[in-house]
């Protein structure tokens, strides 16, 4: 782990604990410890990203309060000759897999599946998990995940209207040969591992 990764872990284990002590504290003294708990939490999140205490204020009464790693799915779809179907994201120019955070009251699998279909227009089934990923372990985010990516099988070739296609720049099929040069960082590592287990070359992966 790189200082910076391990900047960014401490970061995100004091976002934890102060949304635990936030939840949980019944007097005013402790909320207030809390509160500057939350805020060093903020500004070490800032000096990882490179981004100012200004700019990612607005993570305070979203991503700071989750007490737990965010639980999100990946959609690995592939088709008869061995093809991915990945998207171009939006936000940072990135090809990586569809997917997305899993809503409460639907299984993994479910929500990767409305994942794809929301941001390709492609309907798929979720036919066997690829693996379950660590985020610190994979290029990383500025918070932690748990990452469930399922091998998929297309259910039509051509995107239909995608709901959430301001979030994709373009669609497309591509071999493990022929992946775009610019991936995503935290995907690029785990489209290889998923490679293997599509192959079956390998088991489900898990982080130990």
């Amino acid at each position: 782990m790189t200082p910076t990764q391990q900047l960014a872990l401490w970061a995100d284990q004091l976002r934890a604990m102060a949304a635990l002590g936030l939840h949980y504290a019944d007097d005013v003294y402790n909320q207030e410890r809390y509160h500057k708990i939350q805020t060093i939490a903020l500004e070490m999140l800032a000096l990882v990203s490179g981004d100012t205490v200004a700019n990612l204020e607005s993570l305070r009464d979203t991503v700071l309060v989750h007490p737990t790693p965010f639980a999100v799915g990946d959609a690995a779809i592939m088709d008869e000759v061995g093809r991915m179907l990945l998207i171009r994201r939006a936000d940072n120019g990135l090809w990586a897999m569809p997917g997305g955070v899993l809503d409460v009251g639907e299984t993994a699998a479910a929500g990767v599946v409305r994942e794809a279909l929301e941001e390709t227009g492609v309907a798929c089934e979720a036919v066997a998990l690829a693996g379950v990923f660590d985020s610190r372990f994979w290029g990383g985010t500025l918070y932690h995940l748990y990452q469930f990516v399922f091998l998929c099988r297309p259910l039509s070739q051509s995107p239909v209207q995608a709901s959430h296609a301001h979030e994709v720049r373009e669609v497309g099929w591509f071999t493990e040969a022929a992946l775009p040069s610019d991936l995503d960082p935290n995907h690029a590592g785990r489209i290889r591992v998923v490679f293997q287990v599509w192959r079956g070359e390998r088991p489900p992966y898990f982080d130990q």
